[in-house]
């Protein structure tokens, strides 16, 4: 009987040990959740366990690399570029040349954007022009392949010849280094119009002010580029460090009650846009080669690209409060107003 009692004394210490062992687990388990960069969102899977954002960001970007895959290159039939605005709304491509089509937007487009400094951007769009500039430059055809004979390794020479069946047959626009930018917050764009009189703008800008004051610096990495298709190159982005992507996203939603409801990028998404393919002219009689071999092309050009831009870290610093008076102004160097703040990273919470 004692011995019973012994071991009934026994298993209830042990429970009542592995019990409390538990509850430590779970607490430090909550804690370690909220503290890992703040970079768990809300959103939870079928199993209860939540999705990191940095997680929600990687499935983002696997699906846009797909979309080159799933919907075909969309962009040589001239068809929808970006925010549902076809490439002849935004562009006028000939021969040799791309012009931007500036259009009033009325009334301006107020957007927020995270700014990416010179010392970063200049050596990304070093690298993009490098892979693709020969592609549609006019009279390169000829040119780049004069020189194909002469390259001696077997990986640039496939490149050349890459080169040398789209050359001549495309036309590009390449993001404008000193405008690179990662869209947040609209507090109006052109397919919800939110109208501002001037002390509503203000408003509207001394409460962005705030929010770059509350949130940290971005320690950022180039996760990878991709090409969607509707011809935007974009370089896809993970957070090391800072404030995440949907908590600025929060914050500006908080601070701009009149926004439009809904926003044009998912509230985890890091991108950058930079260059737009826009099709061949209308005036060339020569065509792509069609089907699998027309994308692996394209595969194998952005895959050079992420080979060599891979990694890529970079700061960013600024939120712009952006006013822009014409259509797409940050994208096609257009009229705007920028109200720039620098990152305070006062609300450390």
């Amino acid at each position: 009987m004692a011995r019973i009692r012994s071991c009934w004394s026994y298993s209830r210490t042990a429970a009542i040990i592995w019990a409390i062992s538990l509850l430590i687990f779970y607490c430090l388990f909550r804690l370690a959740l909220r503290n890992s960069s703040r970079n768990t969102d809300p959103i939870t899977e079928a199993s209860g366990f939540p999705v990191s954002n940095n997680e929600r960001r990687s499935r983002l970007y696997d699906k846009m690399a797909r979309d080159l895959d799933d919907h075909g290159a969309a962009f040589l039939k001239h068809g929808e570029t970006s925010q549902s605005l076809s490439i002849s709304d935004l562009f006028t491509v000939g021969t040799g040349f791309v012009r931007p089509v500036l259009k009033a937007a009325n009334p301006p487009v107020r957007a927020n954007v995270l700014y990416l400094a010179t010392k970063y951007s200049e050596p990304i769009t070093k690298a993009v022009q490098e892979i693709f500039q020969p592609l549609f430059d006019k009279g390169k055809l000829s040119h780049c392949c004069s020189y194909a004979g002469l390259l001696l390794k077997c990986y640039i020479l496939h490149l050349i010849v890459l080169s040398c069946l789209l050359a001549s047959l495309l036309a590009i626009w390449f993001q404008n280094s000193s405008l690179y930018h990662f869209s947040m917050f609209h507090a109006s764009h052109h397919i919800t119009p939110v109208p501002a009189s001037n002390a509503e703008i203000e408003a509207e800008a001394i409460a962005v002010k705030a929010v770059a004051e509350s949130i940290c610096p971005l320690k950022i990495v180039l996760d990878s580029v991709v090409l969607t298709s509707t011809g935007v190159l974009l370089g896809c982005w993970q957070v090391k460090s800072g404030t995440d992507p949907v908590s600025i996203r929060s914050k500006l939603r908080a601070a701009l009650p009149r926004a439009p409801e809904k926003q044009l990028y998912d509230a985890a998404m890091l991108h950058t846009s930079f260059a737009r393919f826009l099709g061949q002219p209308r005036s060339s009689s020569m065509n792509l080669h069609e089907g699998s071999d027309q994308l692996q092309s394209f595969h194998q050009l952005v895959g050079h690209l992420n080979n060599k831009l891979g990694g890529f870290e970079a700061q960013v610093t600024e939120l712009w409060y952006v006013e822009e008076y014409d259509v797409l102004a940050l994208a096609l160097n257009g009229r705007m107003k920028a109200r720039r703040f620098n990152l305070g990273c006062k609300d450390k919470s």
